[in-house]
């Protein structure tokens, strides 16, 4: 009998196994992402959002700021798709793929950059209220729960309200209207890894804190961090639109998915793409970065053996 369970796998599913057992961790990750064809293809829209972002000024046909006659018919309606406006162009002439293309630069960079603020400040008071603990645990959380009690959208609209509204300005409220709920999941998993066997024996070699938490704790929560890292994307994106969208985010010429849907909304009759397109970017973009971000959750979880 114990001879048999000696005996290694044979045939394919040995050689399968013996492929597996020999790979790094994050070849296993990688093994795991790439068998995923809806994560794939969550990847695939990201790609392809990134790259029209980047090489907007060569992809796009006109200005995004230039006014054009020909983009309005003669009783004054926003012009319809044609060669020179292949999306149509919006209420003041203007060509609706330019600017779809140029949005996409403000949202990902607003979603981008506001999404890795809120991610730092959310990882640094979640890890220190999660790994110290008495009054400096009691204060930090305390704080986190004031922020996760007011409505993240009428917080975000009373603080552009103060502030003059401005790129930076929104990527500032919105990292400070959301790193609430990533200090709170943090916090959760430094809590549980703060009396493990490793950080114990950390502790008896003399490590401090900054190394603990640096070096031990947060590198074993990263494949948490990552993957609300590409989900936060997403939920920066759709703020971002819904305070444009009100007025108090990405202010006009500047194009922007939720401004133009709200410029475009008057026509919606008439001329339907004005809402249309921009929605559809706008749900693209959500959709690319929530079937990566669950994706990476498969891929990353290690009680998946292949």
């Amino acid at each position: 009998m114990a001879q048999q369970l000696e005996r290694p796998l044979s045939g394919a599913v040995g050689e399968e196994y013996e492929e597996i057992r020999h790979r790094s961790q994050w070849n296993l990750v990688w093994h795991r992402f790439r068998r995923d064809k809806v994560a794939l293809l969550g990847a695939t829209i990201v790609s392809l959002l990134v790259l029209a972002a980047i090489f907007a000024p060569w992809l796009a046909p006109h200005d995004p700021s230039t006014i054009f006659d020909s983009g309005l018919n003669l009783d004054g309606t926003p012009s319809g798709p044609t060669r020179q406006f292949p999306l149509g162009a919006d209420a003041l002439g203007r060509d609706q793929l330019s600017r779809i293309l140029y949005g996409a630069r403000v949202s990902l960079t607003i979603g981008v950059a506001a999404n890795g603020l809120a991610m730092l400040i959310g990882i640094g008071i979640g890890s220190i209220g999660g790994y110290f603990k008495g009054w400096v645990s009691v204060l930090t959380m305390r704080l986190t729960d004031i922020m996760m009690s007011f409505p993240i959208l009428l917080l975000a609209i009373a603080l552009v309200a103060v502030l003059k509204p401005s790129i930076w300005i929104v990527i500032f409220v919105i990292a400070f209207s959301y790193w609430a709920p990533v200090a709170r999941i943090i916090h959760g998993q430094v809590l549980g890894m703060k009396d493990r066997d490793f950080v114990d024996a950390a502790r008896a070699l003399g490590v401090g804190h900054a190394g603990i938490l640096g070096r031990h704790i947060l590198p074993q929560i990263l494949p948490v961090i990552i993957v609300y890292t590409t989900l936060g994307i997403a939920t920066n994106v759709l703020f971002e639109a819904a305070l444009s969208y009100l007025g108090v985010g990405v202010q006009p010429p500047t194009p922007s998915w939720g401004g133009m849907i709200s410029e475009g909304q008057e026509f919606y009759r008439s001329a339907p793409w004005l809402v249309m397109y921009p929605g559809l970017a706008i749900m693209l973009t959500v959709l690319g970065f929530n079937l990566l971000g669950d994706g990476l959750r498969d891929a990353l979880d290690p009680r998946r053996r292949n």
